[in-house]
């Protein structure tokens, strides 16, 4: 399984952004796909989790209501859209991936990594 994070920048407060996480592998069938985030000086927190069948969704409380996760399983790609960003989502976005959905917010539950995408937000 391989993963590739993209899409991250330099927006304003307010404004939106998407990232991609384009995966590539045999299957996924029975794998949820995640996002979490790491700041400066700070541990990686969960963010956002899918199931690939769609089934099971769910966000942490700091981004409920404005982030919004999908998958697009004709193209492979987990997408995390960015609403009404703040200064404090600024972070390393990371996307992750998993088989089964125990411990679904724990970071050290995923084996299987991209590469991070910077996303700052200005005030």
């Amino acid at each position: 399984v391989q993963l590739q994070a993209s899409g991250g920048g330099l927006v304003q407060a307010g404004d939106s952004l998407r990232l991609s996480c384009a995966a590539s592998g045999p299957t996924f069938t029975g794998f949820i796909m995640a996002w979490f985030r790491q700041a400066p000086g700070k541990e990686r927190e969960f963010v956002a989790v899918r199931s690939w069948n769609g089934r099971s969704t769910y966000y942490a409380a700091s981004v409920k209501g404005r982030f919004a996760i999908s998958i697009d399983d004709t193209q492979n790609t987990v997408y995390l859209q960015m609403n009404s960003l703040e200064p404090e989502d600024t972070a390393v976005y990371y996307c992750a991936a998993q088989e089964g959905l125990s411990y679904y917010a724990q970071s050290l539950k995923y084996p299987y990594w991209g590469q991070g995408t910077q996303v700052t937000v200005s005030s």
